[in-house]
């Protein structure tokens, strides 16, 4: 498949809308925190507004993923999608919570990496050779 075929552009929109609507949507719920929430983040170690920060930055990020133009903050999007990604999984192990918490990040973070993987040429920074 060539960098920009039809296929490969499908399976990037796929792939981009459901992490752009999955990080929308948590972000969101994020934002309006409810004492369930952030009883789960404390729980975890967390202080209890960090769940509003990370609401603003899955909401910014989902934006960037999908938004025209713009890279380099294409990149920090997916970057910062995969540290919330690996910290969530990670936090869920570390807490002693059973193993299946830790699947829903690791599968997300898959479908991120095969958006990353599956970008188009105009989404991408330019090689600098």
């Amino acid at each position: 498949m060539t960098q920009d075929s039809k296929g490969r552009k499908i399976g990037y929109w796929i792939t981009t809308g459901f992490i752009a609507l999955g990080f929308t949507a948590s972000g969101v719920l994020n934002l309006m925190a409810g004492d369930e929430l952030v009883a789960q983040f404390v729980s975890l170690g967390y202080p209890d507004y960090l769940p509003r920060f990370l609401g603003l930055a899955k909401v910014l990020g989902a934006i960037a993923l999908v938004a025209p133009k713009f890279p380099r903050l294409k990149e920090w999007a997916y970057a910062g999608i995969t540290f919330d990604l690996l910290g969530a999984g990670y936090s869920h192990i570390a807490n002693g919570d059973p193993t299946g918490d830790a699947v829903a990040p690791a599968f997300l973070l898959a479908i991120l990496a095969a958006s990353y993987w599956l970008r188009p040429t105009d989404r991408r920074l330019p090689n600098p050779s």
